[in-house]
């Protein structure tokens, strides 16, 4: 069925209510992390799937938690030690009076997920308290709804690394989101898979790995199948996790927005291929965002996110190599040899 037919258009970001999105990124190091802020809270959920998640207070998104709001996600690189970001939006929040308060002071109540892009710049260096304390002030200063590519938490990424680093091909962050009726659903997307992205309508390969050759691309997920990759790769399941946020201004409780974090991830399986192992710590937030939030059903909602996506997955391609030559000349940045 048509786009068309079910009445939707292409928004912005910049079109939700009470959010603000920052982003900090050293481009040296191949790293950085994205904030996505709301002051007067949020209600949100999380999925998780794969076998490596690093995440920060992921407890308190479950239903039975007593918490209701939260009041930012933080996407980061650095692995385990970027989570040290979170502590930096903290402080920064709490300097600007937002959090949950407790009658001695207002505790921000942040989540967060990582990347792990530790092999791609420089090892030593990872988000910290002075990195995230700066995307949320670009966050107030700037308020980078729109930003994509090669920024923030997508500094580091990766994908295509079934044979490892010699063939895989860098990527980034990608977003989109779609309004039907006044029912408006976005996601924010940090792609570094082990596997291959494709594009979901015409199947064709948009980013990936890459032949021994370099002049074109390999089926990375056949590679694993046929036992080649783990012949011939090196460390293959290591520096993968792709990490999203999906917003939406329907009016949904903890338990709900599981369900829809939960559907999103059917917008990954539509474009990574192979996507959830056990190397990939695959995570998805769902939030409710602003103060006017909507009556909506949760499947409708769900379906929306699903759409939106999966477009913000292929979205990376706008921003990682346009062709193999470019991607040539990004590799002398951001890989060793």
């Amino acid at each position: 069925m048509k786009e068309e037919s079910f009445k939707t258009k292409e928004i912005s970001l910049a079109e939700f209510e009470g959010i603000r999105i920052g982003h900090a990124s050293d481009e040296e190091a191949a790293t950085g992390c994205t904030v996505l802020i709301a002051e007067e809270g949020m209600a949100a959920a999380v999925d998780i799937r794969g076998g490596g998640p690093a995440s920060r207070e992921s407890a308190l998104l479950e239903p039975l938690a007593s918490t209701e709001m939260i009041h930012a996600i933080v996407l980061s690189g650095g692995s385990a030690f970027g989570l040290e970001a979170g502590c930096g939006a903290a402080k920064f929040l709490e300097e600007k009076g937002v959090g949950f308060e407790t009658g001695y002071a207002k505790v921000p109540l942040i989540c967060q997920s990582c990347i792990y892009d530790l092999g791609i710049g420089r090892a030593d260096v990872r988000p910290d308290l002075q990195m995230g304390y700066l995307a949320c002030q670009d966050a107030y200063e700037r308020d980078q709804r729109t930003a994509m590519g090669n920024v923030g938490a997508g500094t580091g990424a990766t994908v295509g690394k079934a044979m490892g680093a010699e063939r895989m091909m860098k990527s980034g962050l990608g977003s989109y989101a779609v309004q039907a009726g006044e029912l408006k659903v976005g996601a924010l997307v940090v792609v570094n898979a082990l596997g291959d992205i494709y594009d979901s309508k015409t199947h064709e390969k948009i980013a990936g790995m890459r032949n021994a050759k370099g002049d074109g691309f390999e089926d990375g997920e056949q590679a694993l199948l046929s036992g080649i990759a783990q012949q011939e790769g090196d460390n293959l399941f290591t520096a993968n996790t792709t990490i999203g946020i999906v917003i939406c201004n329907a009016d949904l409780n903890k338990m709900q927005l599981k369900r829809v974090a939960s559907a999103s991830h059917n917008g990954y399986a539509r474009t990574i291929r192979p996507v959830h192992t056990s190397a990939d710590g695959d995570s998805i937030y769902a939030a409710a965002v602003g103060s006017s939030r909507i009556n909506a059903n949760v499947d409708m909602v769900s379906l929306l996110a699903v759409h939106a996506m999966e477009n913000a997955v292929k979205q990376m391609r706008s921003i990682s190599a346009k062709s193999l030559q470019q991607e040539y000349r990004l590799r002398k940045i951001f890989y060793k040899g």
